[in-house]
């Protein structure tokens, strides 16, 4: 494919900075043979993915948003032409050009301004490191209003944090609901214990997600259906490659064809009859965490309404940037989540664009991403603690921070003898543990926590995980060995705790006073190590890649100091009283179309409710 220089940026780094390089075909060709370039090139070049809490991938908040208005047909030739995104690995150094202006920077928010001149301008201002992360630079003469930073009253001048009133829940009738869920087993927890309060309020519960979890949500008491993608498949590529950019060639057909059988499973999940009973099932309504690729175009197609949960900030806001970006200026956070949701956007369009046409019979999506050409009126609710992390002063009526999802596991947990006579002999220990993430490598990563504890004498719980922990190269009476454990009894029973920083282990460990340090992999990992700094109830979060005998020795100094432990008591005590999951559910109930039934004629008995009608489809 022919190139111009301005439409071509991507040299080497030998610090090993990632540059992002688009490319794009403009105005050549007919629109069938550019459809065919881009259908081998992008098979070919890079795909876009990011991390959650401990999600392999998170599609962008608005990236799957869909413009419901008339597509030309030449729209869609235009999108076709645009060609392949590619990110490669730079060879050369790059310096980013510095002379980008806040009036250029501003036209990402920009619906005016042309898909080509947005790629032009992304490929300008972003690059995308080795640890996943989006850095760009905010220009000096920048003003935060440009950036779509806004004043707080332009986002919330009509903000209702009222809670749903228990007589309203009532009105909801009977629904069908598909909660989809991507990601590893801490992103599928909290949303069992969702389902499972929405069962109690008469509803019936299909949680979609991934294979590997059928046992787990069976057993909860829920109905489940299957989703694509490996869990574990996802983990390594994310763990491997740092977040975006694939690091050979032969990592990039694995991992789009991960992201494509999940994107293609997400209709049966919300319309077919269950796999072992037949029992047919239609879903009402949808709740979806972003890494369910095409969430909301399957909502559209069915005409149905979706409330998207998340345990990262994926909503635009000015008091932090978005976790998967690094941008230091403040008047440049919101403008990190636009640029996020575009990279993620370039990265999955063909995919999203070809299960519209060809699975649920709608128009492609022309735009470059989805915060850009629609408004959304979709629902975000935020599964942490305010007491952690308050909602922003610029998030509205639409978004809501419900509190920390606990699934309450602890009560039902037979500990074995072995476990309950060790926690017996001695002090409490420090558990330190990387849950189903994969470690590069794990006998080093042993040697190093089983020192760290000998030097600062501490007993320890390793935690083996999906990682390979715990190969000891002699036994260790100080050490125990284990397999799989509830959070919410064993943080009970230590100090203080290590772990990689998902959303869910962050909230176990806070939730019962412990200490916490986090050693990021990936996604908003490090996001949630600021949080705990900054609370002052854990040290500054170590890289995976940093992890070393003197970072760990120095941090589990750091938490045995008695100011720390009181912080964390404080904190602790504030979470107490919170409910996540009756937050989560009321959010989810407060914004559906409706609440309350239209009065019914007199032939009509008064305890039946219409729910084409309660839905606007009469």
């Amino acid at each position: 494919m022919a190139e111009s220089p301005e439409n071509r940026r991507s040299q080497s780094d030998s610090s090993g900075e990632v540059s992002v390089r688009i490319e794009h075909e403009i105005g050549g060709g007919s629109g069938s043979d550019s459809k065919e370039v881009e259908s081998k090139e992008v098979s070919n070049g890079g795909s876009l993915n990011t991390g959650s809490s401990s999600s392999p991938g998170a599609a962008s908040k608005n990236s799957s948003e869909v413009n419901t208005s008339p597509v030309e047909i030449s729209d869609v030739d235009k999108l076709e032409s645009l060609g392949p995104i590619k990110l490669e690995r730079s060879k050369t150094e790059w310096r980013r050009q510095k002379n980008v202006l806040a009036e250029e920077a501003a036209q990402i928010f920009d619906d005016t301004i042309s898909v080509q001149q947005k790629l032009k301008l992304l490929n300008r201002i972003a690059t995308v490191k080795d640890d996943g992360t989006v850095e760009f630079e905010v220009p000096v003469d920048v003003e935060a209003q440009a950036l779509g930073a806004g004043s707080v009253g332009a986002y919330c001048n009509a903000v209702d944090d009222e809670p749903l009133d228990a007589t309203d829940l009532l009105y909801i009738p009977p629904l069908q609901i598909v909660i989809l869920i991507v990601g590893t087993r801490g992103d599928v927890q909290p949303f069992i214990a969702i389902g499972k309060r929405l069962q109690d309020y008469g509803h019936r519960v299909r949680l979609a997600t991934h294979s590997n979890f059928k046992e787990f949500v069976l057993t909860a008491g829920l109905e489940f259906y299957p989703l694509g993608g490996d869990p574990k498949v996802l983990a390594g590529y994310m763990v491997k490659n740092k977040g975006f950019l694939p690091s050979g060639p032969s990592d990039i057909p694995t991992q789009r064809n991960q992201m494509k059988e999940i994107i293609y499973s997400l209709l049966p999940a919300c319309k077919d009859p269950d796999i072992d009973s037949g029992i047919p099932f239609k879903a009402d309504a949808i709740i979806a965490n972003p890494p369910a690729y095409g969430h909301t175009h399957v909502a559209e197609a069915l005409k149905v309404p979706i409330h998207i949960f998340f345990t990262m900030p994926w909503t635009p806001t000015s008091e932090f940037p978005h976790p998967l970006s690094r941008v230091k200026q403040q008047a440049g956070y919101r403008l990190s989540y636009q640029i996020v949701d575009s990279l993620i956007w370039l990265g999955i369009r063909d995919m999203i664009n070809d299960v519209r046409k060809k699975k649920l019979k709608l128009r492609p999506v022309t735009y470059l991403s989805g915060s850009q050409g629609s408004d959304t009126d979709i629902p975000y609710g935020y599964i942490w603690s305010p007491h952690l992390v308050p909602k922003p002063k610029d998030w509205g009526p639409k978004v809501d921070v419900v509190g920390f999802c606990f699934l309450d596991l602890a009560s039902n947990y037979e500990p074995p003898e072995s476990l309950v006579k060790w926690l017996e002999d001695g002090e409490k220990p420090i558990y330190i543990g990387f849950g189903s993430l994969p470690v590069q490598e794990p006998e080093k990563m042993t040697q190093i926590i089983v020192d760290a504890l000998e030097m600062t004498r501490q007993r320890g719980i390793i935690n083996k995980g999906w990682g390979g922990l715990g190969n000891l190269t002699k036994p260790n009476k100080s050490i125990y060995l284990l397999d799989n454990c509830p959070h919410d009894w064993l943080f009970l029973q230590c100090k203080a705790v290590v772990h990689h920083g998902g959303a869910g282990t962050t909230a176990a460990g806070l939730k019962a006073a412990c200490p916490t340090t986090i050693v990021p992999f990936f996604g908003d990992q490090p996001f949630w190590g600021e949080r705990v700094q900054a609370r002052g109830v854990g040290p500054a979060p170590i890289p995976v890649e940093e992890f070393s005998l003197n970072k760990l020795v120095d941090a589990i100094k750091f938490m045995l100091e008695p100011k720390v432990k009181e912080r964390a008591v404080e904190l602790a005590k504030a979470m107490e009283n919170e409910d996540g999951v009756a937050g989560a559910v009321k959010a989810f109930l407060k914004h559906l179309p409706c609440r309350k039934p239209e009065p019914e004629p007199e032939s009509v008995s008064p305890g039946f409710f219409s729910l084409s009608k309660c839905f606007g489809c009469s």
